[in-house]
């Protein structure tokens, strides 16, 4: 894999404490003292190259600390999550658990919350004065109704499978730019729906997920609607991989 787009360090990191059992030391907490361990050496390392300066005293050991205090962070979080996602892809790819899921055309149902969030932004910069509502308060609305979008996954054959995705997980990228991209998919199966249930109508009336008992359902016992149910994807991990030619 050469190019990241979306990675959610939160469950991959659950993932990996789950997969160790107990029985190894929990992965954040390694993950964490190497970074610290990092932090402590960039702030030293800092505090030496500037300790030469004439004006440096008390005031300037004090600035010092504070800029290899930011670096050090920004350093810290950057080595965090480049540790996690290597361990990741160490674990995951022997795991018959996580799917890699490939040559998917995605898109947003029209009716579809996910639809909604990946133009709103768009939306904010026109100035429509007959607009009823707030346009930049609905981006915002949206980007906190949800914890994940769904959108649709349609392979050549025409199968369709959903995917989640958290908004937080993307690396300078969204919604609207993974229909663009030939990319693999790292993803856990969480449960089925149809469709229909990821319309918006379907989420605000409750109804998402739920599907109606027929008759004919009631006196053979038959769930002639299970025809229509697609996996549904929880995506840990999104990126572009390298193909030789």
């Amino acid at each position: 894999m050469i190019k990241v787009v979306y990675f959610d360090e939160e469950s991959a990191s659950d993932y990996l404490d789950i997969s160790a059992g107990g029985k190894a030391t929990s992965t954040s907490e390694d993950v964490k003292e190497r970074g610290k361990e990092l932090h402590r050496k960039v702030e030293a390392g800092l505090t030496a190259k500037l300790s030469w300066l004439p004006f440096f005293g008390a005031s300037g050991e004090l600035s010092a600390g504070a800029g290899a205090s930011a670096a050090g962070k920004s350093i810290l979080s950057k080595t965090l999550s480049n540790t996690i996602l290597t361990d990741y892809l160490a674990k995951a790819d022997s795991d018959s658990r996580v799917v890699q899921l490939r040559d998917l055309r995605l898109t947003a149902p029209k009716d579809s919350m996910a639809y909604m969030k990946m133009f709103t932004p768009y939306m904010v910069l026109l100035k429509l004065d007959d607009v009823p509502f707030d346009l930049a308060r609905m981006d915002e609305v949206l980007a906190d109704a949800k914890g994940y979008y769904e959108l649709l996954g349609e392979a050549e054959d025409g199968s369709k499978r959903v995917l989640r995705f958290n908004l937080k997980a993307f690396r300078n990228n969204g919604l609207t730019d993974l229909g663009r991209m030939r990319l693999v998919f790292h993803g856990v199966l969480v449960g089925q729906t149809t469709e229909h249930a990821l319309g918006m109508e379907a989420e605000m009336s409750g109804s998402a997920g739920s599907m109606a008992v027929t008759a004919v359902e009631l006196v053979d016992g038959v769930d002639t609607q299970s025809e229509g149910l697609l996996e549904v994807y929880d995506v840990i991990l999104a990126g572009v991989e390298h193909h030789v030619r």
